[in-house]
Protein backbone atom coordinates (compact mmCIF):
# COMPACT_ATOMS: atom_id res chain seq x y z
CA UNK A 1 0.00 0.00 0.00
CA UNK A 2 2.82 2.39 0.85
CA UNK A 3 4.56 1.61 -2.44
CA UNK A 4 1.38 2.31 -4.41
CA UNK A 5 0.84 5.64 -2.67
CA UNK A 6 4.47 6.62 -3.21
CA UNK A 7 4.22 5.72 -6.90
CA UNK A 8 1.07 7.83 -7.26
CA UNK A 9 2.74 10.75 -5.47
CA UNK A 10 5.84 10.35 -7.66
CA UNK A 11 3.77 10.44 -10.87
CA UNK A 12 1.93 13.53 -9.64
CA UNK A 13 5.21 15.26 -8.74
CA UNK A 14 6.60 14.38 -12.20
CA UNK A 15 3.63 16.02 -13.92
CA UNK A 16 3.87 19.13 -11.73
CA UNK A 17 7.63 19.40 -12.27
CA UNK A 18 7.25 19.13 -16.04
CA UNK A 19 4.54 21.80 -16.00
CA UNK A 20 6.58 24.19 -13.86
CA UNK A 21 9.66 23.77 -16.03
CA UNK A 22 7.70 24.38 -19.23
CA UNK A 23 6.05 27.49 -17.75
CA UNK A 24 9.37 29.21 -17.08
CA UNK A 25 10.51 31.85 -19.51
CA UNK A 26 13.02 30.61 -22.04
CA UNK A 27 16.35 32.21 -22.86
CA UNK A 28 16.04 32.29 -26.59
CA UNK A 29 13.66 29.74 -27.97
CA UNK A 30 12.02 26.62 -26.82
CA UNK A 31 8.54 25.52 -25.91
CA UNK A 32 7.68 28.61 -23.87
CA UNK A 33 8.11 30.98 -26.81
CA UNK A 34 5.03 29.62 -28.55
CA UNK A 35 2.79 29.92 -25.48
CA UNK A 36 1.87 32.86 -23.29
CA UNK A 37 4.57 33.74 -20.80
CA UNK A 38 3.96 32.77 -17.19
CA UNK A 39 4.67 36.38 -16.19
CA UNK A 40 1.54 37.55 -17.99
CA UNK A 41 -0.51 35.08 -15.93
CA UNK A 42 1.05 35.44 -12.47
CA UNK A 43 2.62 38.91 -12.31
CA UNK A 44 6.06 40.47 -12.04
CA UNK A 45 7.46 38.27 -9.24
CA UNK A 46 6.89 35.14 -11.28
CA UNK A 47 10.51 34.35 -12.10
CA UNK A 48 11.56 34.21 -8.44
CA UNK A 49 8.50 32.16 -7.54
CA UNK A 50 9.07 29.73 -10.40
CA UNK A 51 12.70 29.15 -9.41
CA UNK A 52 11.71 28.44 -5.79
CA UNK A 53 8.82 26.20 -6.85
CA UNK A 54 11.08 24.26 -9.22
CA UNK A 55 13.65 23.76 -6.47
CA UNK A 56 11.07 22.54 -3.96
CA UNK A 57 9.32 20.22 -6.41
CA UNK A 58 12.69 18.84 -7.62
CA UNK A 59 13.67 18.11 -4.00
CA UNK A 60 10.37 16.28 -3.44
CA UNK A 61 10.98 14.39 -6.71
CA UNK A 62 14.38 13.30 -5.42
CA UNK A 63 12.90 12.15 -2.12
CA UNK A 64 10.19 10.11 -3.86
CA UNK A 65 12.81 8.53 -6.16
CA UNK A 66 14.94 7.49 -3.21
CA UNK A 67 11.97 6.25 -1.20
CA UNK A 68 10.78 4.13 -4.15
CA UNK A 69 14.27 2.64 -4.43
CA UNK A 70 14.33 1.81 -0.71
CA UNK A 71 10.82 0.34 -0.79
CA UNK A 72 11.71 -1.72 -3.85
CA UNK A 73 14.85 -3.13 -2.27
CA UNK A 74 13.01 -4.04 0.92
CA UNK A 75 10.22 -5.69 -1.03
CA UNK A 76 12.67 -7.80 -3.03
CA UNK A 77 14.47 -8.90 0.11
CA UNK A 78 11.35 -9.89 2.00
CA UNK A 79 9.59 -11.80 -0.75
CA UNK A 80 11.34 -15.08 0.01
CA UNK A 81 10.94 -14.81 3.77
CA UNK A 82 7.17 -15.16 3.35
CA UNK A 83 7.43 -18.40 1.35
CA UNK A 84 6.55 -21.71 2.97
CA UNK A 85 9.22 -24.37 2.74
CA UNK A 86 8.06 -27.45 0.86
CA UNK A 87 9.41 -30.70 2.26
CA UNK A 88 11.33 -32.72 -0.31
CA UNK A 89 12.13 -36.41 -0.03
CA UNK A 90 15.79 -37.42 0.09
CA UNK A 91 15.55 -39.37 -3.17
CA UNK A 92 14.08 -36.40 -5.04
CA UNK A 93 16.65 -34.03 -3.54
CA UNK A 94 19.49 -36.32 -4.60
CA UNK A 95 18.08 -36.51 -8.14
CA UNK A 96 17.88 -32.70 -8.35
CA UNK A 97 21.43 -32.27 -7.02
CA UNK A 98 22.76 -34.88 -9.46
CA UNK A 99 21.06 -33.24 -12.44
CA UNK A 100 22.45 -29.84 -11.48
CA UNK A 101 25.95 -31.27 -11.07
CA UNK A 102 25.71 -32.98 -14.48
CA UNK A 103 24.58 -29.74 -16.12
CA UNK A 104 27.43 -27.79 -14.51
CA UNK A 105 29.93 -30.43 -15.62
CA UNK A 106 28.66 -30.19 -19.21
CA UNK A 107 28.67 -26.39 -19.33
CA UNK A 108 32.04 -25.86 -17.62
CA UNK A 109 34.22 -26.98 -20.58
CA UNK A 110 32.14 -24.87 -22.97
CA UNK A 111 32.56 -21.81 -20.75
CA UNK A 112 36.32 -22.32 -20.47
CA UNK A 113 36.65 -22.66 -24.26
CA UNK A 114 35.21 -19.21 -24.77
Amino acid sequence: MLTGFTMFLHALICAVLITIILMQSGRGGGLTESFASAESMFGAQTNEFMVKATTIIAAIFLVTCLSLAVLSSRKAASLMSNKIAVPVSKDKAKTVVDSVQDRVAQEAPAAQAQ
